[in-house]
């Protein structure tokens, strides 16, 4: 392969909040796996070194090299040689780290230059110019992640306790929170006290889509707010790059993306914002990204947003 000439196989890792892919490569075979998701509230490294761990126990390759794109890396834990050692395994001659914004674009755009906002559960946009890369957002829920699953499933919730006050119009999302809820007045009691409370919060995305699509006006309306944040996040990453006034592709991936309002709100924005902009479908996902980050020329303006290890 490409970049790593005398390694037999890549394990790549592409570290979600909703699940983790991994995928092995071996020259054209590939064996992919799908895992709980990372938690980005703990730290990240030992995470990934006991997944590490665990595939490299059921493969005999005798070198490889471990790729990674991480949700919520920051620059503090993006430190290959710490992964390469916290690992341990002789085999694993090379690791490369990068955050999953990324890995993400080299998976939708490959070497190429634009920009790709991926929304699930988190949200965080990438662009990249001639010499220049710019991230937006991917801040986390508590200070960020705008259009997000989270960010929507938050919208939904207050506009459903308003519902419940008076305070707001008749919703659907109402009955939503209920079924979960019967008691909404406890909800938020139940809620804070919940481990799970990020995806919990975030499952309600989905019902937005859905209820959005059977025309309920407050769904609508979360979904169009969440497109125009999205959109919003691509047109200040270009411009940031020097590339809102040229031709750029522009890819929106993830979860989220299946909300038709959210789709429609997301390409009306881009289009008004960035004429020049061409929206297009992703070569692929995360996952592919990762296994790239392999063979990623040391010239590329994204290297620099690499931490690479060798043993």
């Amino acid at each position: 392969m490409a970049g790593i000439p005398s390694f037999s196989r890549v394990l790549a890792i592409d570290a979600g909040q909703t699940g983790i892919k991994v995928r092995v490569t071996d020259g054209d075979r590939a064996h992919d796996q799908v895992l709980p998701g990372i938690l980005t509230h703990e730290p990240l490294l030992p995470q990934l070194a006991t997944l590490a761990r665990a595939v490299l126990d059921r493969t005999d390759a005798p070198a490889l090299a471990v790729t990674a794109g991480v949700s919520g890396l920051t620059g503090i834990e993006a430190d290959a040689g710490a992964l390469l050692s916290t690992i341990g395994d002789p085999r694993v001659r090379e690791v490369r780290l990068a955050h999953d914004s990324t890995t993400s674009f080299l998976g939708a755009l490959g070497l190429g230059t634009g920009a790709v906002v991926a929304s699930g559960t988190g949200v965080v946009t990438l662009a990249v110019g001639s010499a220049q890369v710019a991230r937006v957002d991917g801040w986390g829920h508590i200070m960020g992640d705008a259009g997000s699953g989270y960010w929507i499933g938050r919208e939904a919730l207050d506009a459903a306790m308003r519902a419940y006050d008076g305070r707001g119009p008749h919703t659907a999302l109402r009955e939503v929170a209920e079924a979960r809820w019967p008691d909404l007045s406890r909800a938020y009691i139940d809620l804070q006290a919940s481990g799970d409370r990020v995806s919990i919060v975030a499952s309600f995305a989905a019902e937005v889509a859905r209820l959005a699509d059977a025309g309920d006006t407050v769904a609508k309306d979360i979904g169009t707010r969440a497109g125009a944040e999205l959109a919003l996040s691509v047109e200040t990453a270009l411009r940031r790059v020097g590339a809102a006034e040229a031709p750029a592709d522009v890819c929106a991936i993830g979860g989220v993306l299946r909300s038709a309002s959210v789709r429609e709100a997301f390409a009306d924005r881009v289009s008004a914002r960035l004429p020049h902009a061409r929206i297009v479908e992703p070569r692929g996902g995360g996952i592919d990204g990762a296994v790239a980050l392999a063979e990623l020329p040391a010239q590329h303006p994204l290297a620099a947003d690499v931490s690479i290890a060798r043993a």
